[in-house]
């Protein structure tokens, strides 16, 4: 019921845009997924190498909790997009627990650096590092769908726009997904005037293009200098 209360007070805007995410450069670009034709290629490809197969069980992470006919498959990207859904973080995001994962990204590629420039820096910080290189590489993907939108309210709800606690925004994320949300689009905490989108379906995302790559670089500051490494049209 509670779930169903806040599809209906919370309005939704169709968001058609070309979205931004950043990752670390460090996971492979091309996985199971980008090379199969259908999810039930990738469940035939499961039972024929085991399940005990490091590659496969690397690949699988939280598979099972995304219903099949959301998994994304022979497009570029596949793999990456499906990653974002199985291997949600330790301490989930801002509308995501740790049980399942979402496509976090931003409207924009500035906005997207500075969300993940914060996460690395807190992470960074945690661990007492003051010197740190990181690259990272750009994925766009174009979205056309409908999202709860509760950009401009800010003053309203600050409970979800807590800087330092995910408590109350990943238990109202966790009420619209369990009520079919598609996914939230809100403002940037960490950029004024950005704006952000988390997707929680993976078929909603019909490709995750390459773009950029960039670094970050930590040299005894709390933030890094960033810079581009390519130029891709972004």
């Amino acid at each position: 019921m509670a779930g169903r209360l806040e599809l209906t007070t919370t309005p939704t805007t169709r968001v058609t845009a070309t979205t931004h995410r950043l990752i670390a450069s460090r996971y492979p670009t091309v996985g199971i997924f980008d090379t199969v034709a259908s999810p039930e290629d990738v469940a035939a490809l499961f039972e024929l190498e085991g399940w005990t197969s490091d590659r496969l069980s690397a690949e699988m992470g939280r598979l099972e909790t995304i219903p099949r006919s959301e998994w994304v498959v022979g497009v570029q990207g596949a793999s990456i997009i499906m990653a974002a859904f199985c291997y949600p973080s330790d301490d989930g995001g801002r509308f995501t627990d740790a049980e399942v994962g979402a496509w976090y990204c931003a409207l924009d590629l500035d906005t997207a650096i500075a969300e993940t420039v914060h996460h690395h820096s807190q992470r960074l910080l945690k661990a007492g590092m003051l010197h740190a290189r990181i690259q990272m590489r750009q994925l766009t993907s174009t979205v056309d769908a409908l999202f709860h939108d509760i950009r401009g309210q800010v003053l309203t709800r600050p409970a979800l726009y807590d800087p330092n606690s995910y408590a109350a925004s990943q238990a109202f994320g966790s009420k619209l997904r369990s009520g079919g949300s598609n996914g939230i689009t809100y403002d940037s905490v960490r950029r004024a005037g950005g704006e952000c989108l988390v997707v929680f379906r993976p078929k909603l995302l019909p490709a995750a293009l390459q773009g950029d790559h960039l670094e970050y670089l930590w040299n005894g500051t709390p933030t890094p200098a960033v810079s581009r490494l390519t130029s891709a049209v972004s």
